[in-house]
């Protein structure tokens, strides 16, 4: 699970690249691409640079699509050779340093809002058997006045209309969310949910846990977010690639437990690292000052690390942090972290254990958005408590005594000259911890140019193949 997020480094070192990958007929480029939209999105922009971002499995088909939208607009096409973060965010950085104008995404999507550019997202219409899709949802909820909401994988939302029409008709109840991303135009309607990227409409008087929620995709990291947002409600999906539907047995509730215990761990870490995972999606920067501000009236350290696409081997270069906080889209922000060195929280997690205002209700927020001032979930910070009037917390993991309580706004940063310093206005004291000190002082440099030094060289041929077995190692062998 810890590879879901980035991929098996072993992988890819004995993954070999094919370079005579058969062409798809140009008939099928176009549908599956939808060239016309994208051709029509880049003419009526006046967009003379584009960036076309493409995951993994569909950069085979990369140069063709490029070179069709540069014939039927005259832009600029670049192709985005790798992903600063998780595929399924724009990846905005990557575009500026070619100076693109706009962003076509390709593939699966997070919809998370984007900051400067505008966007394009073409999923790649995927082939879904619409008929056992219905004969499943049907095995699975027989009862016809069932109340269901359907949701989908963005690479089989243009399936969703044929599905609809196929339902509708016996199952009354049934309701069809809508792909819809960015900002809403107008103030939210009662009993509109708005989530993912999703849209959809409850009418019943109970809300939505009198629902149940039916998937259609592959088991992944946009399930999972789902079924902890909404864990009031019973999962079923169907699965297009093995055409089987079934009743989803993930134990939310054990799932839950695991992410409870990691906000007592929260709890516990004096020294917290930020992790920034995105730089495209829109409140990243506001989520890291209020992340920054809530440590710090928690009086705890707190460092911000860039490190691109988490791994253990990265962040096991920081032994010094007690936990970590990934600042990500709602699906990359779930990390698994029990291969990690140190436990991977999200923003909400962190929230519930700093923040005492906010209080566990049952909801769970993967989207770090929804904490933000003026959102759905926001929770100001209360005022600050002295010191003697704090109730006292114990930690269920350690058994220690823990502050609990929040301090005022900090005024100046810890002396680095002395093992103890006055943490608050009431003169209490507190423990610098030597580790946090040496990470606040560690730099980086990069390699020194010493221009006019190094001797000029006559370049050689090298090794052929890859470095877990090059060529001529093969033949000693």
């Amino acid at each position: 699970m810890a590879a879901a997020f980035s991929s098996d480094g072993e992988a890819a070192l004995r993954r070999e690249l094919c370079t005579t990958v058969a062409a798809a007929p140009r008939s099928d480029l176009d549908g599956f691409y939808e060239m016309g939209r994208a051709a029509a999105f880049v003419r009526d922009g006046g967009f003379r640079k584009v960036a076309l971002q493409f995951p993994d499995e569909l950069l085979a088909d990369a140069v063709q699509v490029a070179g069709g939208l540069e014939a039927a607009t005259g832009a600029e096409m670049f192709v985005l050779g790798d992903t600063t973060y998780g595929s399924c965010c724009v990846d905005e950085v990557a575009a500026e340093h070619v100076g693109a104008e706009a962003v076509l995404h390709y593939g699966p999507a997070c919809l998370s809002p984007c900051r400067k550019l505008p966007v394009l997202h073409i999923f790649g219409q995927q082939p879904l058997d619409v008929g056992r899709c219905a004969e499943a949802f049907r095995e699975l909820y027989p009862e016809q006045q069932s109340r269901v909401v359907v949701l989908s994988d963005v690479v089989y939302a243009h399936a969703m209309g044929e599905l609809e029409q196929q339902l509708r008709p016996e199952y009354p109840n049934i309701i069809f969310s809508r792909l819809a991303w960015g900002d809403p135009p107008g103030p939210a309607v009662p009993g509109e949910e708005r989530k993912f990227g999703r849209q959809f409409l409850v009418e019943a008087a109970g809300g939505l846990q009198d629902y149940a929620m039916f998937y259609v995709g592959a088991e992944g990291l946009a399930l999972t977010s789902f079924m902890l947002t909404w864990n009031r409600c019973p999962f079923s999906s169907f699965n297009p690639s093995t055409g089987c539907g079934r009743r989803e047995t993930l134990n939310v509730n054990r799932a839950l437990m695991r992410r409870l215990y990691l906000v007592e761990r929260a709890r516990d870490a004096s020294v917290v690292g930020i992790l920034v995972g995105t730089l495209g999606v829109a409140g990243y920067l506001t989520v890291l000052q209020h992340l920054r501000e809530l440590l710090g009236r928690a009086g705890k350290r707190s460092y911000t690390l860039a490190v691109g696409k988490p791994n253990p081997a990265k962040l096991a270069n920081f032994p010094e942090v007690d936990i970590f906080v990934l600042v990500a889209c709602a699906q990359n922000s779930l990390l698994d972290s029990s291969d990690f060195y140190r436990p991977v929280v999200t923003p909400y997690e962190l929230e519930l254990a700093c923040n005492p205002a906010r209080e566990w209700t049952g909801n769970y927020l993967t989207d770090f958005r929804d904490l933000l001032p003026g959102a759905c979930a926001h929770v100001e910070l209360p005022p600050a408590v002295p010191a003697e009037e704090a109730v006292p917390d114990v930690s269920l993991i350690s058994g220690k005594m823990r502050a609990a309580h929040l301090c005022g706004p900090p005024s100046s940063q810890l002396p680095s000259s002395t093992a103890l310093a006055c943490r608050d206005q009431t003169q209490a004291l507190a423990e610098i911890s030597p580790a946090a000190s040496f990470l606040e002082s560690r730099s980086w440099r990069g390699l020194e140019q010493q221009l006019g030094q190094t001797p000029v060289s006559k370049a050689v041929q090298g090794r052929r193949g890859i470095a877990i077995a090059y060529e001529d190692e093969g033949c000693e062998q």
